[in-house]
């Protein structure tokens, strides 16, 4: 069942203890931990689920096992990101992932992109866009909300509406991004 909760402080901490443990087991693999989605905007509601966001130079699958050893199930079956719509100049390559779900509390997502890849960049600007616009993060909140109301059930509805909206929102970020002179690689950690 979906289910959004008002925001929770304990997030980040969840977070920094996951992502210590990946970065025991990725070692020099993984280049950047990244608490992504949205229990990593402050005061946004969320699934209960943390997403962290590992970046590495090639998605290698030696780093299933590596997981699974952790408790993360691989799945298999989401081999990449969704291409925004009439996003056509985006390369297939640039869309590729490996992601990890972890059942028990804490509740997890491991997203592993390539660096400098559409889909690496993506989530960061998302978070650090409405880590700065509250009034985007609100909407983009009762969105949520609404959705999970409509389709608690059906996560497959959820997001064919979700992923278009978080789209909209996306191009006031790319404009942003010009702006404050935002980049992938001056973006926090966490």
């Amino acid at each position: 069942m979906i289910e959004i909760v008002a925001y929770n402080a304990d997030w980040p901490a969840q977070f920094r203890s996951i992502a210590r443990q990946l970065k025991e087991v990725l070692g020099s693999q993984a280049i950047a931990l990244h608490h992504i989605g949205s229990t990593s905007v402050q005061g946004l509601a969320a699934k209960d689920i943390i997403d962290i966001q590992v970046t590495v130079a090639s998605l290698d699958k030696t780093m299933v096992p590596l997981l699974e050893a952790l408790g993360f199930k691989w799945l298999s079956q989401i081999p990449q990101d969704h291409r925004p719509p009439g996003r056509d100049e985006i390369p297939e390559a640039e869309l590729q992932k490996l992601v990890f779900t972890k059942l028990s509390a804490p509740f997890a997502n491991v997203h592993i992109r390539v660096a400098g890849a559409f889909n690496q960049q993506y989530p960061l600007l998302c978070r650090d866009y409405l880590r700065s616009h509250p009034f985007a993060a609100a909407a983009y909140a009762e969105v949520k909300r609404q959705l999970a109301k409509h389709f608690p059930n059906d996560i497959g509805a959820y997001y064919d509406v979700k992923d278009p909206v978080f789209d909209l929102i996306m191009e006031g970020a790319y404009t942003w991004a010009k702006k404050v002179d935002w980049s992938a690689e001056k973006a926090s950690n966490n």
